[in-house]
């Protein structure tokens, strides 16, 4: 047995086995193929449904936001459970649902299936905010950027195979990526309901839920009033805004500007994941010797606006190698602005508190990427298919000195 040993704020020692690891890597391996391999054929899948071409973007971004506003609401109240129950029990209801949601989404038949779909998958959505809680609880804190920095890794291998194999099941039917991620995940619940051990210790659970607790507004409220995280919290929301929307309008914008199919668009979802998995085997341990977390997550803002431009530049002169240069840049600040984030998050509070902490960032993200796809399938039909990428650039160009100016050492 590998045991890794650390010590909390009271100094209690903590022991972790391998198999707590190997679970939470696996988890997040068949969650980043399970979402992934959905992401090609969602407009494919709309498209029989819409009789007029020019709403099948805001359809596939509100189908993207319901998503958002489940989460929203139910992330707070999955991240407090977990915080008095443990993560094991509310880790496999989350991904029991995740499963759920794949398949009513592929039965389709109506559009209101769809959205049923995307509604399931949405009130369990917490599984993510979970598992970082699981990590959070596993890793020693000094440790835990470097750890989340192997999660997205880990995320990216799955990004790799998933759309690949999206786009190619596709050629069976648009419904069977959704079936097959049905599937995997489903998988991950039996083997979690036989392997997973608990992570967080009956002494360090919530003693009593409150009403405060599981309010998303309270919640949020409270959030950003710890002066310690809270202008991470309003930089990082300024910046899942634009991502939401990319990642909303990305298999429309390819289809409309340069008439690409299920299987090219599944094949750059995966190039990127590639690009996630050498960031993160090869750049981020030698960032992390050289700059802070701080410094990391400005770096990728930075890399983000870079990456926007270029996408904007692509949709104006229908020119694909600056659209796919664009991606890669913006895919390398997303590979390090994550795990320096969630990082930082997770040293700010103790055991108790981590499933709040990453529920309520949770919550702020699903917001985010409730406003962005709405937002930008609004402006991609009516200012056209480059006004997104230009609204990333103006709200990270904004994020930034929100970030820089904050003086507490706690985000140093």
């Amino acid at each position: 047995m590998s045991i890794f040993r650390s010590h909390n704020e009271q100094n209690t020692e903590q022991t972790v086995d391998k198999h707590a690891l190997i679970f939470g890597l696996i988890s997040v391996f068949l969650c980043g193929i399970g979402f992934s391999i959905i992401t090609p054929v969602v407009p494919f899948l709309v498209q029989p449904y819409i009789s007029n071409p020019g709403e099948q973007a805001i359809v596939v971004t509100l189908l993207i936001s319901v998503y958002a506003v489940c989460v929203f609401f139910a992330a707070p109240i999955l991240g407090a459970l977990s915080d008095k129950y443990g993560r094991r029990p509310l880790l496999l209801i989350c991904l029991l649902g995740s499963a759920i949601g794949y398949f009513v989404f592929g039965l389709g038949g109506a559009l209101w299936v769809l959205f049923a779909g995307r509604i399931i998958e949405g009130i369990t959505g917490g599984s993510i905010s979970t598992i970082f809680a699981y990590f959070a609880d596993i890793i020693p804190p000094e440790q835990r950027t470097k750890y989340f920095g192997w999660v997205s890794a880990v995320v990216g291998v799955g990004t790799v195979i998933g759309p690949t194999l999206g786009g190619l099941l596709a050629k069976f039917g648009y419904a069977v990526p959704m079936y097959f991620g049905a599937i995997i995940t489903l998988l991950n619940v039996v083997y979690g309901f036989f392997f997973m051990p608990e992570s967080l210790a009956r002494k360090n659970r919530l003693k009593e839920i409150t009403f405060v607790r599981l309010n998303p507004f309270i919640q949020l409220a409270n959030l950003l009033s710890m002066k310690n995280i809270n202008r991470l919290l309003i930089s990082a929301f300024l910046l899942w805004i634009p991502g939401g929307s990319l990642q909303a309008i990305f298999s429309q914008f390819t289809m409309d500007t340069f008439s690409w199919k299920p299987a090219i668009i599944g094949l750059m979802f995966s190039i990127m994941g590639f690009q996630d998995i050498i960031s993160q085997g090869f750049i981020m341990p030698k960032l992390l010797t050289k700059l802070s977390d701080k410094q990391i997550i400005i770096l990728g803002m930075v890399s983000e606006i870079i990456g926007y431009s270029l996408i904007a530049l692509s949709a104006l002169f229908s020119f694909y190698p600056l659209f796919i240069a664009g991606m890669f840049i913006f895919g390398f600040g997303d590979s390090i602005f994550g795990p320096s984030f969630n990082g930082m998050l997770s040293k700010s509070v103790d055991s108790s508190e981590q499933g709040r902490i990453q529920g309520g960032s949770q919550s702020i993200q699903a917001l985010a990427k409730m406003i962005g796809p709405i937002i930008g399938g609004q402006i991609y039909v009516s200012l056209g298919s480059a006004a997104p990428a230009v609204m990333g650039m103006i709200l990270i160009a904004a994020a930034i000195p929100v970030l820089y100016k904050g003086r507490n050492r706690a985000i140093q």
